[in-house]
């Protein structure tokens, strides 16, 4: 499966010692794109568990839906 994310971020995220989890001692950075906490991952992942493995999926407004192709365009 594949999922469609867009970033708006011009930048890095730099970690600093506030960043690290006090209960559990570590950080966890987002794979999937849909965390609310980006770049942290805040366990949206689970969303995705029943993915199909063919399947592209975009997520708008806490939906999800399967696309059936994606089109880009040159800004040239």
């Amino acid at each position: 499966m594949t999922r469609l994310v867009e970033l708006e971020a011009t930048g890095p995220r730099k970690l600093d010692p506030s960043d690290i989890d006090g209960e559990k001692g570590d950080v966890a950075i987002c794979q999937c794109g849909l965390s609310e906490s980006f770049p942290f991952c805040d366990g949206s992942h689970r969303r995705t568990e029943d993915e199909e493995p063919e399947t592209t999926y975009v997520y708008e407004d806490g939906e999800r839906n399967a696309v059936d192709r994606v089109v880009t365009v040159d800004d040239e």
